[in-house]
């Protein structure tokens, strides 16, 4: 009995999508569930796993192909793989061990194999149990060689989320009056606590304690005392949005992505720490939902992971406002008139001066500097 393979329902909003990569060929023995290929949106990859055990009998659309929900992709034969062992047992033999690395393959892997036309199934993997890396899939596409020389160029297509990227960076410089306003932080008091109590708040929460849960309530309670840093434009309107939805950028291999922490002023710090690992563990993996990443009110992104001493973060839109964080220096400062060291964090807030004003975006980031360097205020709210 043959059964078709087809393309799943897409989140709301996205039309189309484009298959990244096929894990198996036309013949090969697939079993019920397991991923056949992968499909890449604008936001999110997604899985296509076999509908039943058999045989994969024909593919219809190749990788690099634009489909549409519910769209025959393949072709299934169930319960031929009896008779397809008996034909291919030597071969089968053979391939097992590098079947098995290739299914176990990144989607950041699998996506750089279909940029470059390569088949997984005939790359040796030198990764942990076989698996194929990224280096792996290079080396087959670039083989070493002693002939090649001179200058040259390679043209290879932007992945769908970097081309989704690059067009929405631009619509918010062309659609709104974006400036950007900094200060810096001193962040000694929120340095020893984390040093007094990280032993213990990661033995009894079993989640790291960092500085982006700290920012995440400084901001929460500075967004309470400005609500037109949380509102955002719609037409002719100001919309004031009555939650806090805080986006957590998180880079990937595959570009930056902005998680939602819903209703994060519900969320103990605990709460917060714990979910951001969540949501980079499945950024990285590609297994982020379109529902983790749409909405947000306010967004915070931390570019001194990377050694950023200072920069100007770009709105996502429709958001008013975004916080960047930055790396933290042992620099020089005065208190009562004396010359000490501290470590200080330069911290920019880009707005959308259409309906944030300049002293509005001034007080509320003095407020999150002043609630950071004096942290328990955060606990008693003032």
């Amino acid at each position: 009995m043959t059964i078709e393979v087809k393309v799943p329902m897409l989140p709301e909003s996205i039309a189309d999508a484009t298959i990244s990569t096929w894990h198996k060929k036309a013949g090969d023995r697939v079993t019920r569930d397991e991923n056949l290929m992968d499909l890449e949106t604008d936001k999110v990859m997604l899985e296509v796993p076999a509908p039943a055990d058999g045989i994969l009998k024909e593919i219809l659309k190749p990788a690099g192909s634009v489909v549409q929900a519910n769209q025959v992709v393949a072709v299934v034969e169930a319960g031929a793989v009896a008779k397809a062992e008996s034909a291919t047992v030597a071969k089968e033999t053979t391939k097992s061990t590098t079947t098995q690395a290739t299914s176990a393959t990144s989607p950041s892997v699998r996506r750089v194999a279909a940029e470059h036309d390569v088949d997984l199934s005939q790359v040796k993997g030198t990764g942990k149990g076989g698996r194929v890396t990224k280096e792996n899939v290079m080396t087959a596409v670039e083989p070493t060689s002693t002939a090649t020389a001179g200058r040259m160029d390679k043209r290879v297509p932007m992945t769908r989320i970097r081309a989704r990227i690059a067009e929405r960076l631009l619509e918010v410089r062309q659609n709104t009056a974006m400036l950007t306003t900094f200060n810096e932080i001193n962040l000694q008091q929120v340095m020893d606590l984390r040093s007094r109590y990280k032993d213990k708040f990661e033995k009894m929460y079993n989640s790291r304690l960092g500085f982006m849960s700290f920012f995440v309530k400084a901001s929460i309670e500075a967004l309470k005392r400005f609500p037109i840093v949380n509102a955002s434009i719609d037409g002719n309107d100001i919309v004031y949005h009555g939650y806090f939805d805080i986006g957590v950028a998180v880079s990937t291999e595959r570009g930056l992505v902005v998680p939602v922490l819903r209703d994060a002023d519900q969320m103990s710090m605990a709460e917060i720490e714990a979910k951001i690992a969540e949501y980079a563990g499945k950024a990285r993996a590609g297994k982020l939902t379109m529902e983790e990443m749409q909405g947000g009110t306010f967004t915070i992104t931390n570019g001194g992971v990377f050694g950023s001493l200072l920069s100007t973060p770009i709105l996502n839109s429709p958001q008013s406002a975004i916080l960047g964080m930055h790396k933290i220096d042992q620099r020089p400062v005065v208190e009562n008139g004396q010359v000490v060291v501290r470590p200080m964090m330069y911290v920019a807030m880009s707005y959308d001066h259409r309906i944030i004003d300049g002293k509005d975006s001034v007080t509320f980031l003095v407020a999150i500097k002043e609630l950071l360097e004096d942290p328990a205020r955060l606990l008693l709210e003032v």
